[in-house]
C-alpha cells in the first residue's frame, strides 16, 4: 500500500512551499496519497483538500480572537480523523499557532510529526522551544543559524535552504524587469514596499510618500513603482496620496509585481518581513523600515534577541543595510538613506556580492533537501519517540 501523509498548511506561501514538498515526495514515494488543510497548488498535485487554506488566515490578535471557535474546531476535527485514519506521518507547513497543537496530539498519537518552518524563535519568543520539543519529530529550518538552537535543545532538526533561493536567477535580468514594467532602460527608479498587510501600508504609507516628494526634489526625473498585494492595501495607498496631495508624484501603483519592481529598481525602501529577503536575493540595496504602534513596539522591543529586525542582516550577522524603524523612520532621515546607496556605487557592488553569498549559502535544492530528512518517518527508518501525554 501506499504512504499517507496528512498536511497543514496555512496561506499562499504555504501552499506553494507544500506543492514543491508534495511532488518531491512523489518522486520518491509514487503511490503516496496527501490530505489535510491546503490551497490550490497543493490540490494540483494531487492532495486531498479537507479545509482550504484561506480558512487559517487571519489578520492580527482581535480577527484571531473572534475566530478562535472556528479554527478550533477545524483543529479538532482534522485531528479526529487523524486519529482514525492513522497516516504515516503529519507534516505542518508553517502556521505554528496551527500546527504545534496538533503535531503534539499526532505525537502523543504515535505518529511522526514534521514541522516545516521554524517559527521564528531567534527573534522572540524563545521559550517556544519547549513547546516545539514536545510537539515535533522534526524541525526542517530554512536559515542556516537556525539548526544549531535546536540540537541544544534536544530536537532533531535539518537545514534545507530558503525555497526562494531556489527560484531566483543569481544574477536578475534588470533590463528586462524594466521592459515587463514598462520602464525607461535608463533613469532612477526606485522601489517603495510599504508592505502585505493593511495596517503596514497604513502606518508606512504617508513616510513613503513624504520620502517620495523628497528624493523627487533632489532628483528631477525620478520614478517610484509601488508593488500592492491586494484591492485594500491599494485603496490605502490611494487615499494617503490624496491626503497629501500628492497625486502628481511619477508613483506607479502595480497590482503584485513586486519581485519585477525590486528587480527594475536603483534601490529599495522596503517594509522589514520576507520582502527584505527578496531584495537580497535580487541583489538590490536597500533601507528596512518600520512603523507599529508605540506600545507594541515598545513589548517587541523588549521581547527581541538580536540587533537586527531586518532578514538580510540578521543572515549576514552585521548591519549590511540600514534599518530604521519607528521614530527613526522620518521621511528625511530615509532619503538620506536611499540617497547614500545611490551615490556610492562602490557600496552597491560590495553589497551585490554579499548578497551573492548569501543566496549560494541559501540555495539548497529545498523541497529535495526536505523529502529527504521527510522519508525515513514515512519509511520506517528513522529512530523517533512519541511525545509523552500532556498531564
Amino acid at each position: 500500500m501506499g504512504k499517507r501523509i496528512a498536511m497543514v498548511a496555512g496561506e499562499a506561501s504555504g501552499d506553494l512551499l507544500a506543492a514543491h514538498l508534495i511532488r518531491a515526495l512523489k518522486q520518491h514515494l509514487p503511490d503516496a496519497e496527501f490530505f489535510g488543510i491546503g490551497g490550490p497548488k497543493m490540490q494540483a498535485e494531487g492532495f486531498e483538500v479537507l479545509w482550504p487554506c484561506e480558512r487559517l488566515a487571519v489578520h492580527g490578535y482581535v480577527d484571531a480572537l473572534k475566530r478562535y471557535r472556528e479554527l478550533s474546531g477545524i483543529r479538532k476535527a482534522l485531528l479526529a480523523r487523524i486519529r482514525r485514519e492513522r497516516p504515516d506521518a503529519f507534516i505542518g507547513v508553517d502556521a505554528p499557532d496551527f500546527n504545534l497543537w496538533l503535531e503534539r496530539k499526532v505525537r502523543e498519537a504515535g505518529m511522526p510529526a514534521v514541522h516545516f518552518v521554524s517559527p521564528s524563535i531567534w527573534a522572540w519568543r524563545g521559550g517556544r522551544i519547549k513547546t516545539i520539543a514536545r510537539s515535533v519529530s522534526h524541525m526542517l529550518c530554512l536559515f542556516p543559524f537556525e539548526p544549531a538552537l535546536y540540537e541544544k535543545a534536544g530536537v532533531p532538526v535539518s537545514y534545507v535552504g530558503h525555497p526562494l533561493a531556489d527560484v531566483f536567477p543569481l544574477e536578475p535580468k534588470r533590463a528586462l524587469a524594466r521592459e515587463v514594467l514598462e520602464l525607461p532602460p535608463e533613469g532612477m527608479v526606485v522601489a517603495l514596499l510599504p508592505g502585505s498587510r493593511q495596517s503596514e501600508v497604513r502606518n508606512l504609507a504617508p513616510t513613503y510618500i513624504e520620502t517620495a516628494r523628497i528624493l523627487l526634489e533632489r532628483h528631477p526625473g525620478i520614478r517610484f513603482v509601488v508593488p500592492l498585494a491586494t484591492r485594500e492595501t491599494r485603496e490605502l495607498f490611494l487615499a494617503a496620496l490624496a491626503e497629501a496631495q500628492a497625486e502628481d508624484l511619477p508613483i506607479r501603483l502595480l497590482f503584485g509585481h513586486a519581485v519585477e519592481a525590486m528587480t527594475a529598481s536603483d534601490v529599495v525602501l522596503v517594509a522589514s518581513g520576507t520582502a527584505s529577503l527578496e531584495a537580497a536575493l535580487l541583489k538590490r540595496p536597500m533601507v528596512i523600515s518600520y512603523r507599529m504602534g508605540k506600545w507594541q513596539y515598545r513589548l517587541m522591543k523588549r521581547m527581541a534577541y538580536l540587533p537586527w529586525v531586518g532578514l538580510p542582516n540578521i543572515l549576514c550577522s552585521e548591519t549590511v543595510v540600514p534599518e530604521l524603524l519607528q521614530d527613526a523612520a522620518t521621511p528625511l532621515a530615509l532619503a538620506d538613506a536611499l540617497d547614500r546607496w545611490l551615490a556610492d556605487p562602490e557600496a552597491r557592488a560590495s553589497l551585490e556580492q554579499r548578497f551573492t553569498e548569501l543566496h549560494l549559502k541559501l540555495r539548497q535544492n529545498t523541497a529535495e533537501r526536505a523529502a529527504a530528512a521527510i522519508l525515513p518517518y514515512l519509511k520506517g527508518d528513522a529512530a523517533w519517540k512519541p511525545s509523552p501525554r500532556a498531564a
